[in-house]
């Protein structure tokens, strides 16, 4: 790229949880997607790490927004205010003018039209010139390294955290699928609603996201090397209100999250019963792959492999391989499955 060009490249993994934001083919931006905004002015007061700091602690002057749920965008505004934020954030060399940006973001497989049209609007408003849309599952393909254009059927299950993308890849497009609202913030609340029903103790999202990485299984038996200590959880009590201390076990939380997990199963099963013989023998020959923070559930590799008798393989850095997958679509803008 010229030293005088106005236009710099982005890609952004929009995710629900976090966001994603690489430049030069490096990540140089990777905090919650969450907003704090003032509730009379309406100007962002925070985003990012920062606000997420602020989430289920504000007074009634700030509020803070997740401004995507399930994969897609709830709140119109708090994302663009979000994205600005986020993208501010990215040292792009020059003080002097804004350079006009050429984005491509992933989306979820299953998004409609309407919501594929306010990911659109959203990066433009944020400063996009040109917007390249691209599918999730396809964007983790490319980042875990597989030859998406290849005569050869891959598949990918990108476990997130507002949805599960399922994809049978072959020749640079998306044969079967399956998109599913049930991921990582699904696994949050069934922790929230196990906590008050089994040890009648409050506790908010985000200790219960700490619970789910700290003690987070898909198995009711790891190994002693897999096995985590339990976690002390601090909350007040649901009928006295009174502090209380109370240890949870990995195998509580295998079985409180274990409906859940079972959805995920089913999807992919349904998505291997519409996949064509021939890619479906490539599939049981080269295993199915496993991306996004889900993949990092303590066991879920053993289970599915166990369910489903076909191997399955964590990639490497699953919560990155979205953010890669953008970053090496946005190198070659010809490739057939990106979206303008």
């Amino acid at each position: 790229m010229g030293l005088f060009s106005f236009t710099r490249d982005v890609a952004i993994d929009l995710g629900t949880a976090n966001t994603i934001i690489t430049y030069n083919g490096k990540i140089v931006v990777d905090e919650p997607s969450v907003v704090a905004i003032n509730s009379s002015s309406k100007k962002m007061i925070a985003v990012g790490e920062r606000a997420k700091q602020m989430h289920e602690k504000v007074n009634p002057n700030i509020q803070t927004i997740r401004p995507l749920q399930n994969g897609v965008i709830a709140d119109f505004y708090a994302c663009e205010q979000m994205m600005r934020g986020l993208i501010g954030k990215v040292n792009m060399g020059n003080k002097l003018f804004t350079p006009s940006l050429r984005m491509v973001i992933g989306v979820p497989y299953g998004s409609t039209e309407v919501e594929l049209r306010a990911v659109r609007d959203s990066a433009e408003h944020a400063g996009g010139r040109d917007v390249y849309l691209i599918y999730e599952p396809m964007a983790s393909a490319l980042g875990i390294g597989l030859d998406v254009l290849a005569p050869e059927g891959n598949m990918v299950v990108d476990i997130g955290g507002g949805s599960t993308e399922i994809a049978v890849i072959s020749l640079g497009g998306i044969v079967s699928n399956g998109s599913l609202r049930c991921a990582g913030d699904d696994f949050t609340a069934d922790i929230q609603d196990y906590m008050v029903r089994q040890h009648n103790v409050r506790v908010s999202e985000r200790m219960a996201e700490r619970i789910k990485i700290h003690v987070g299984s898909a198995l009711t038996e790891l190994s002693k090397e897999e096995a985590p200590q339990d976690y002390i959880v601090h909350g007040p009590n649901k009928i006295t209100a009174m502090p209380i201390e109370v240890p949870v076990c990995y195998q509580e939380i295998a079985h409180c999250i274990d409906k859940s997990i079972t959805k995920i199963e089913n999807a992919i099963i349904d998505a291997l019963e519409k996949t064509p013989p021939e890619l479906y023998a490539d599939i049981v020959h080269n295993g199915i792959y496993l991306a996004g923070g889900g993949a990092l559930l303590r066991g879920l590799d053993k289970r599915l492999s166990d369910k489903i008798n076909i191997p399955f393989h964590i990639a490497d850095n699953p919560l990155y391989c979205v953010a890669k997958g953008t970053a090496l679509a946005l190198k070659d803008l010809s490739y057939p499955f990106l979206m303008r």
